[in-house]
């Protein structure tokens, strides 16, 4: 009777056992972030969880505040697949080690990363950066353009005092004059131009190419082919339904990013490409870059190769 117990156990261990394992696999967990444009669209859409269920495939979402939080929840498997984020987050998660494959990018848009300066503010130069205190988020595709930026003008950035501020905080500090500069992306830039009559002292045309990747965890992307091909063209799909309804993606998008007016929205995502490409290794060009910035910075603990990661090929 105890041996009868035991295999009766032992069978219901593994009968669960066997129900996770295949429910884990029925189960997309998809980490995003507010300023996942085309993701949220498609989140609050409701298509590509509409495909997926058709085949016995449900998506949870996973909102995070951040790219860093987000690839990190990635490298520790608890998401599955990345949104968008700025190009230096990757380098940042790459120098963590975590095993990373690059699924798709936006392709570049400068114009969408800017330092701004109050209106009647006297600088007028990037030379006129040295010695004032500026804004930008730290480990944000923000955060390079600003190296970049003082480079140019032949500053260090420890010409400059930075102020470590989330988007939020840094237009506070620019509209309440703690800081001279805040170097920020969109929405955040129209918005601040709109509201606060900020002035863009430079984009990143020339400086920073600022694209944005969507990333998946190796082991995922290695056994499930299929699912990224059905959110690769997701993302297709929800960028050229945006760029005809631009209005109608802005009055999704408003309630989400605190109520911006549509107008201010549309103009922001003028600015974004939105056009997704699969990526090659010749496109981390920049991404070397980056990543030789901020270990020269002593930002990263070593130097990394930009190119030592997967990257993944829509199957048609």
């Amino acid at each position: 009777m105890r041996a009868l117990t035991s295999r009766i156990i032992a069978s219901l261990t593994l009968a669960a056992a066997l129900s996770f394992s295949v429910h884990a696999e029925e189960t997309l967990r998809i980490g995003y972030q507010k300023s996942s444009t085309l993701l949220t669209l498609i989140k609050q859409r409701g298509e590509l969880d509409k495909s997926l269920a058709a085949r016995g495939i449900k998506v949870s979402w996973h909102e995070f505040t951040s790219g860093l939080p987000l690839l990190e929840a990635l490298n520790l498997n608890n998401v599955d697949l990345s949104a968008d984020v700025a190009d230096t987050v990757p380098v940042f998660a790459q120098a963590a080690g975590a095993d990373l494959t690059y699924y798709a990018r936006e392709t570049p848009s400068p114009a969408a990363q800017a330092i701004l300066v109050p209106a009647n503010s006297s600088i007028k130069t990037l030379q006129d950066l040295k010695g004032k205190k500026i804004a930008v988020t730290k480990a944000a595709g923000s955060h390079y353009l600003l190296i970049a930026a003082l480079q140019k003008a032949g500053l260090k950035f420890s010409d400059i005092t930075p102020a470590w501020l989330t988007p939020a905080d840094g237009r506070a500090a620019l509209e309440h004059g703690s800081v001279d500069a805040w170097v920020t992306w969109e929405p955040f830039v129209t918005s601040s131009k709109v509201e606060q009559h900020s002035r863009v002292l430079v984009s990143g045309n020339g400086l920073a190419s600022y694209q944005r990747y969507y990333l998946v965890s190796t082991p995922y992307a290695q056994k499930h082919n299929e699912v990224l091909n059905i959110v690769y063209h997701a993302l297709e799909q929800e960028s050229a339904w945006l760029k005809a309804h631009p209005t109608d993606a802005a009055k999704i998008l408003s309630p989400l990013w605190g109520n911006l007016p549509l107008a201010t929205i549309e103009q922001a995502n003028q600015q974004r490409s939105y056009d997704i490409e699969p990526v090659q290794k010749t496109d981390l060009a920049e991404q070397q870059n980056i990543a030789d910035a901020f270990y020269n910075a002593k930002l990263l603990p070593k130097p990394i190769n930009a190119q030592a990661v997967g990257t993944w090929q829509p199957l048609n």
